[in-house]
């Protein structure tokens, strides 16, 4: 009981975290009385997939080695103007391991990091030692992948949705 609670302690706390460049921060665009200003609202889900069946987390009784969960953000934009360079962080929980190509969200670019949200890139690389004693640049392995970092290239406008995904394996 106690590992099962630690284990989805471990997979909810700290996997989303917004950076939104604008939001809650007045811009240019003014309304009589007020300026406008984004407010971005993130929901985050996640699932676990069982007799080929996604089973919402908070249902399931505990994760095993093996299985895959699928964490989803739907963020919406409630304020009075568009978020400008939107963008969201998820975190590939301790115990999980990314699965390679499960990335997706429409209109962004997803970025991965391996030093913890330090920084991103497309393909994460890192130096191997040769045989011959020369260093070599090769891609860095999805199990050192720590967070994922979803980039919109639109601005978020007032009243529009996103939605990003990914799916990690219980290790």
């Amino acid at each position: 009981m106690k590992a099962r609670k630690r284990m989805r302690g471990i997979l909810v706390s700290g996997l989303f975290l917004l950076v939104a460049a604008g939001v809650g921060i007045a811009q240019k665009h003014y309304l009589i009385g007020s300026a406008a200003r984004p407010d971005v609202k993130v929901n985050l889900m996640g699932t676990v997939e069982r007799d080929a069946k996604a089973m919402p987390l908070d249902k399931a009784v505990a994760v095993k080695p093996g299985e895959v969960l699928t964490w989803t953000v739907d963020a919406v934009n409630s304020g009075n103007a568009a978020a400008v360079e939107y963008r969201t962080v998820a975190q590939i929980p301790r115990g999980t391991e990314y699965v390679k190509g499960s990335a997706e969200a429409e209109g962004a670019n997803a970025l991965f990091s391996i030093d913890g949200g330090t920084s991103f890139s497309p393909q994460p690389m890192i130096e191997q030692k040769q045989a011959d004693g020369s260093v070599k640049l090769t891609p860095a392995p999805v199990s050192m992948y720590t967070s994922i970092r979803y980039e919109w290239a639109a601005p978020l406008a007032q009243g529009a949705k996103v939605t990003a995904a990914y799916k990690v394996r219980v290790k």
